[in-house]
């Protein structure tokens, strides 16, 4: 509804003058061409074939733009109006990818054609819409070139990355992935599930009270989060490991162990202290079977140890907080 109303408040196309339209043809090339660049330079140390690819995209867009600036000023002199794809109806937003780090490289190459296919709809509309003989004839070839962009996209990747390339530079996203957010926030999940057994669990048989467990639950679940997290961010800075952005892993790490000490303190909302109790005893079930998965499906461990390693690790540490709070 919102976005329908933002739509409403913009400029149809067909009311733009021949000026404006020059004016958002020439807005748009310097976008897409800063874009690219982005790319480009934010792939370049860990992807240079892909970074290839948009430099070569960026360098076009700036022809273009040289071309459409050098017609703008032949028809209507050296001011250019201020207009942009987002005055305008019906363009798509351009979603900020050149923001996000580890970059997804088939998420960037799916946009860049994206951003292709949408140019040249605009400039075939703009041609037909023109009626100076120039600048239709101008829209009109670029938009061929962006037709030409649109089919071969595809080939112009795999001249530059072809499949093994790619390959690679997928793995090194998985890579980055698992170093940066997998690895310490399955670290965190398994500090949460299982250090936080202990005292819950103790205090839960020691005074068969579900809010005073809940309280203790909560406050070790967040206790171990702000800690694990601070942890993390001054073992490595992610310059000489690798291993990426320490505020990331401190996030990742932080907030996945408040999650694996919330799982089984939450049952405890429950005033019945044996329906509480048996609810938490599944949940740490799930969370140990969950904590086994990731290291299996993104850590490589076989399923045997995983599953050995967790639940044994569990099983004691349980089995420490029932004893002494049953005590």
């Amino acid at each position: 509804m919102f976005a329908r109303l933002l739509e409403f408040n913009k400029r149809p196309f067909e009311a733009l003058s021949e000026q404006e339209m020059l004016a958002l043809a020439i807005s748009s090339e310097e976008d897409d061409a800063k874009i690219y660049q982005t790319y480009a330079e934010g792939l370049r140390e860990d992807f240079p074939d892909s970074a290839r690819i948009f430099d070569a995209m960026a360098a076009e867009e700036h022809e273009h733009r040289r071309w459409l600036i050098d017609l703008h000023r032949q028809k209507f002199g050296e001011f250019i109006p201020l207009i942009r794809r987002e005055h305008v109806r019906g363009f798509f937003n351009v979603k900020p990818l050149w923001l996000v780090k580890p970059y997804g490289i088939d998420k960037i190459r799916a946009q860049a054609r994206q951003m292709e296919a949408q140019a040249w709809r605009f400039y075939s509309a703009a041609a037909k819409q023109a009626s100076d003989a120039s600048i239709r004839q101008l829209m009109g070839d670029l938009a061929e070139a962006e037709a030409s962009h649109v089919a071969s996209t595809d080939e112009v990747v795999d001249e530059h990355t072809p499949a093994d390339i790619q390959d690679k530079e997928r793995q090194q996203e998985h890579k980055q992935l698992i170093l940066t957010y997998i690895q310490p926030g399955l670290a965190g999940l398994m500090d949460g599930s299982v250090s936080t057994l202990a005292p819950i669990f103790a205090v839960a048989f020691a005074t068969q009270d579900t809010w005073t467990t809940f309280l203790v639950g909560v406050a070790a679940s967040i206790g171990a989060g702000i800690s694990m997290g601070f942890t993390e961010v001054a073992s490595d800075d992610g310059v000489i490991s690798g291993r990426g952005s320490p505020i990331k892993r401190g996030l990742a790490t932080g907030i996945m162990t408040t999650v694996g000490g919330l799982g089984h303190a939450l049952p405890y909302l429950i005033p019945s202290f044996w329906t509480a109790t048996t609810i938490a005893v599944v949940v740490v079930f799930i969370e140990l079977w969950v904590i086994a998965w990731i290291q299996n499906r993104f850590m490589e461990t076989p399923w045997g140890k995983a599953l050995f390693q967790v639940v044994l690790g569990g099983a004691l540490v349980f089995a420490a907080g029932v004893l002494i709070g049953g005590g």
